[in-house]
């Protein structure tokens, strides 16, 4: 058995002449990449009409979707109207999610604040309402935490992993070059890919990554580059050793035309993609 890769960039892709999900949506297929991450980034302001024809769309293409929710949120903020609006906006990326047949919603779920502790538990708390209202609601669709690339904000692995144990629907994004960024410029591939083996298919991050150092193993990430730093390769030759099956959406600024990269870097190491 072999892995099962899929590829695709965050957003519409930048050749893409029209601008709308569904374009970018045929872009990605005509590219020959299998995925496409909806950036709901800035507000969630798509209807849920249109979510269902941006589904039709990526059914007739055979295009993967999934979902990153805004950014403005914070599960552990002092401020009960903060997290109110928080659930809201993440409530509302996983409605649409279900409506366009999404696998997963990303999100950065909070800072740490003055006591680390009680906002993971803050955290923890948010995230496994949010999971009871998705199988209330019988959404077919999970809730993906993402790693951080910044000392202040919520997003070691190892955490994500302890909440995501304890809740169904709840799963592990993995943010390569935010884990590369919090770990100043270090990140062991093998060991990340072992530590969530348990997973049968992985929904990830991938660019290159500028970060300033903070102290001794600890940065904190400033903004997303071209790939090159981390390197993709080693991850690549990690993945088909161990034949995981991975959704690696490319957020680096150049988009689809790195992700074409990784395509081609995965295909010299002899891995087909299905057409």
């Amino acid at each position: 058995m072999k892995s099962l890769i899929k590829l695709g960039p965050a957003g519409v892709p930048l050749s893409s002449e029209k601008r709308d999900t569904a374009s970018g949506i045929r872009k990605v297929a005509e590219l020959e990449l299998q995925a496409l991450e909806v950036e709901f980034v800035r507000g969630v302001n798509m209807s849920l009409q249109t979510a269902k024809e941006v589904g039709r769309a990526a059914k007739e293409n055979n295009i993967e979707l999934s979902i990153h929710a805004p950014y403005y949120i914070n599960l552990a903020s002092e401020k009960k109207s903060i997290i109110a609006e928080s659930k809201k906006r993440i409530l509302d990326s996983l409605e649409r999610g279900a409506e366009m047949g999404a696998r997963i919603v990303v999100v950065h779920a909070g800072y740490y604040g003055k006591n680390r502790a009680e906002a993971i538990r803050m955290i923890a708390d948010a995230c496994a309402e949010i999971a009871e209202k998705i199988n209330r609601n019988g959404w077919n669709i999970v809730l993906g935490i993402e790693t951080s690339g910044k000392q202040g904000q919520f997003g070691p692995l190892e955490e994500i992993l302890d909440i995501c144990a304890k809740i169904k629907n709840c799963a592990p994004v993995i943010d390569f070059a935010h884990l590369f960024a919090r770990q100043a410029g270090n990140i062991d591939y093998a060991k990340i890919l072992e530590q969530v083996k348990q997973y049968r298919h992985l929904h990830c991050h991938f660019s290159g990554i500028n970060y300033s150092v903070v102290g001794i193993g600890k940065g904190n990430e400033r903004n997303h580059e071209p790939i090159g730093r981390p390197p993709f390769k080693p991850l690549a030759e990690e993945l088909l050793k161990r034949k995981t099956d991975i959704t690696i959406i490319c957020e680096s600024p150049l988009l689809e035309q790195d992700s074409l990269k990784m395509k081609k870097i995965l295909e010299s190491l002899g891995y087909e993609f299905s057409k």
